[in-house]
């Protein structure tokens, strides 16, 4: 089987098809047009960037390379988990930052060094997509962990400031907000690996069948992938969870519900 190489034509036909959601969004009254609008020229204007920066990082493959551009991801994956909330306390932009930026490398670098075993390790081939795939989905599971967590010690304000009254402690007091957090953060990534290979099919596993590669080796990738998702994501989200715990709560067992 030959690989289909794609002309500008053809993504001008795929790109018409975003016609069909501004449609609904005018028929239901959305009000989505200039949403959807901006969505499509930022991903069309976004990947053609990122494919003429990996052309050149590919034919430069050094660390020197690879390793900025790894870290502008990074930041920008951290920046994105932190703004995807509508409600905001001080710190939360250092929080994601950290969240994302540790648990994403910790689990990347296993990947690259114990699991696949890349030499150099900064092969742009290997490093920089999955590193994509897991910041992708970790910056996900952090901003919903985060958002659950606030969002609980908000809403049960009372019962959090009845325990530490009582004389518990600021752990009894949010323990049950941050199992809750944790447990929203990673539903996502579960409810992915629930349904992946029989629902829906994978990007990466998709990708390279279409490139030719074996569907057995393909599996073997995306089996390797989902479970360094996995781990970032549960990872990331308690990272998340307990920083914003530290956050909001005084080492003198205080809510700080001014800071929410």
């Amino acid at each position: 089987m030959t690989y289909q190489s794609l002309s500008y034509a053809d993504l001008a036909i795929a790109s018409a098809l975003i016609l069909i959601n501004g449609v609904l969004s005018v028929l239901l009254k959305l009000q989505l047009e200039r949403q959807l609008l901006l969505a499509g020229i930022r991903t069309v204007v976004q990947l053609l960037a990122i494919g003429y920066v990996l052309g050149w990082v590919f034919q430069f493959a050094h660390w020197y390379v690879v390793l900025p551009l790894m870290c502008g991801m990074t930041l920008v994956a951290g920046f994105s988990a932190s703004g995807r909330r509508t409600e905001r306390h001080r710190g939360l932009l250092v929080d994601s930052v950290v969240s994302v930026w540790l648990s994403s490398w910790l689990v990347t670098a296993i990947g690259l060094f114990v699991v696949l075993r890349v030499r150099p390790w900064y092969e742009p081939q290997y490093a920089i997509p999955i590193l994509g795939m897991i910041l992708g989905n970790t910056l996900t599971a952090v901003s919903l962990g985060i958002e659950r967590m606030a969002r609980e010690l908000k809403s049960h304000r009372g019962v959090v400031e009845m325990i530490l009254g009582l004389g518990g402690t600021r752990w009894e007091a949010a323990r049950g907000a941050a199992a809750q957090a944790v447990r929203a953060g990673m539903m996502p990534t579960l409810n992915q690996m629930s349904v992946v290979g029989i629902v829906s099919l994978p990007g990466m596993m998709t990708g390279q069948i279409l490139a030719g590669q074996s569907p057995a080796e393909a599996v073997r990738y995306q089996i390797v992938i989902m479970f360094l998702i996995a781990a970032s994501s549960g990872l990331g989200t308690v990272c998340a969870v307990l920083l914003t715990f530290k956050r909001l709560f005084s080492k003198d067992h205080q809510f700080l519900a001014h800071r929410l």
